[in-house]
């Protein structure tokens, strides 16, 4: 049984009680849980979220880096109710249909950065990552290629949390106690300049030592056997690492010479994150498969979505007349109610022109982040693009060192971020996240700077009060 709750504040029978007796949080310290409890989250309203003591938030990541049109739009709440009246579920297996799946999948196909062919539903990112390689290992079984299996990710790359899409992840979090990653699954290295290039080396020769990188573990794994890459525009939870300047013409290029896919995974780019309706054009990648997600319906209601070429289409085509069936698919895949809120929200965008103003709320993002505490002392880099962005905290600036982990100097100032009303999220080498809603506008994104900077500057007092820095 779940002992009770340590901390005395935490009541009976109050939500954080409760909570701590019956819930299993999915990226958690369970035992610090128990101590602390959670935040418990009531009500919403455009970028900002409200707790049970009815304090309120700037949500600095769109909760997961999901909820483009914010925490209260009449719209998407009109079209469930619609969709709910009208046919609250039906599938999409032995060739069913309705309304919604069509339309949603016309209006992406029409969206997509690159010539597709068809879409696929599912209901999270991680399953759309998973039936992305699924589709490879079918298409080139379908081929007479069944040697030509393998996929290679990077390290920090974040892909979900499957079996199959944990093992594309390259997090050690996601690795460790769960066996993982599985076999035929690599990772090549990590493209953030600020730690891994030489010293001296430019972006673009940093790039083309990655591309090189990845040729040699094409070559050293045999062409023959290797099948796809998956990469996401812009790292989001690793880190928030944007590629070096010519980093996927060059990775590209090795692809393309050794008959590669590639997979992009706009799960956190797509729909206006960097300035792009898709995260693939900001960075001028031409993917031959493209997994969505978060953003699709504004988080509103769970779905996801995979889009894949006519190459792929017609391989996956092939392989289900030989056996009679396309052997994959959910229950949910392409839900009624899902598809109609994801329908309404690309009208949303649409018709806000989301683009141009995630790119001219973004612009202002990434002006201010660095006019503000680039300077600071904690702060070794701030980076991003568009309305995605990280602060990252170092020990030491002049040799870009991380503090030791065991001082959750991240998870300090995700606290002290609650008590100046922002949410944050902490992210691998002690960066904060900045992904808010791409409704934000720019008198929100100065408030969203100004409170940050404030926590920043209190986790100096804090740091030194501990005798963590000298700051």
């Amino acid at each position: 049984m779940t002992p009770p709750p340590a901390n005395p504040a935490h009541g009976a029978n109050s939500p954080a009680a409760r909570d701590i007796a019956h819930v299993l949080h999915p990226y958690t310290d369970h035992k610090a849980h128990r101590e602390k409890g959670p935040l418990v989250i009531t009500g919403g309203r455009g970028v900002y979220v409200s707790d049970e003591n009815g304090k309120e938030y700037l949500e600095t990541v769109a909760g997961l880096w999901c909820a483009g049109l914010g925490f209260q739009n009449e719209r998407l709440v009109q079209a469930a109710a619609e969709q709910m009246r009208k046919l609250p579920f039906y599938h999409a297996f032995t060739g069913r249909s309705h309304m919604p799946l069509i339309e949603l999948s016309e209006m992406l196909i029409e969206r997509a950065p690159v010539p597709m062919s068809k879409a696929f539903f599912a209901n999270s990112g991680s399953e759309a990552n998973d039936t992305a390689l699924k589709m490879i290992w079918y298409m080139n079984n379908a081929l007479g290629r069944p040697q030509k299996k393998k996929v290679i990710s990077r390290i920090g790359g974040y892909h979900g949390v499957t079996v199959a899409a944990a093992s594309l992840t390259g997090l050690p979090a996601n690795h460790k106690l769960f066996d993982l990653p599985i076999a035929g699954i690599l990772h090549t290295s990590r493209p953030h300049h600020y730690h891994n290039a030489q010293p001296g080396e430019s972006e673009e020769e940093f790039a083309t030592r990655l591309a090189a990188e990845l040729e040699e573990m094409i070559v050293r794994e045999g062409p023959d056997t290797v099948a796809g890459f998956f990469a996401e525009p812009v790292m989001g939870a690793g880190g928030v690492i944007v590629p070096p300047a010519t980093y996927f013409e060059k990775i590209q290029a090795v692809l393309r010479k050794y008959d590669v896919l590639l997979v992009a995974d706009e799960v956190i780019c797509g729909f206006g994150r960097t300035g792009s309706y898709w995260g693939s054009q900001t960075m001028g990648m031409q993917p031959d498969i493209l997994t969505c997600a978060k953003a699709l319906s504004s988080s509103y209601l769970p779905i996801s979505g995979v889009l894949v070429n006519e190459r792929v289409y017609e391989a996956l085509s092939e392989g289900s007349s030989q056996i009679g069936t396309w052997g994959h698919g959910y229950t949910y895949s392409g839900h009624p109610v899902a598809a109609a809120v994801a329908v309404e929200t690309l009208k949303i965008y649409d018709e806000m022109d989301i683009v141009s103003h995630a790119a001219a709320s973004g612009a202002v993002m990434q002006k201010r982040l660095r006019e503000a505490v680039a300077d600071h002392p904690l702060v070794g880099e701030v980076r991003g693009i568009g309305l995605i962005g990280a602060v990252e905290l170092v020990e030491n600036k002049a040799e870009h060192r991380n503090f030791d982990p065991a001082k959750k100097v991240a998870a300090k100032l995700v606290a002290l971020g609650e008590e100046h009303g922002l949410i944050l999220r902490a992210l691998p080498n002690d960066s904060i996240a900045f992904s808010p809603p791409q409704i934000i506008t720019p008198d929100e994104v100065e408030i969203m700077v100004t409170r940050f900077s404030k926590a920043l500057d209190a986790l100096s007092v804090q740091l030194r009060r501990e005798g963590l820095a000298v700051v």
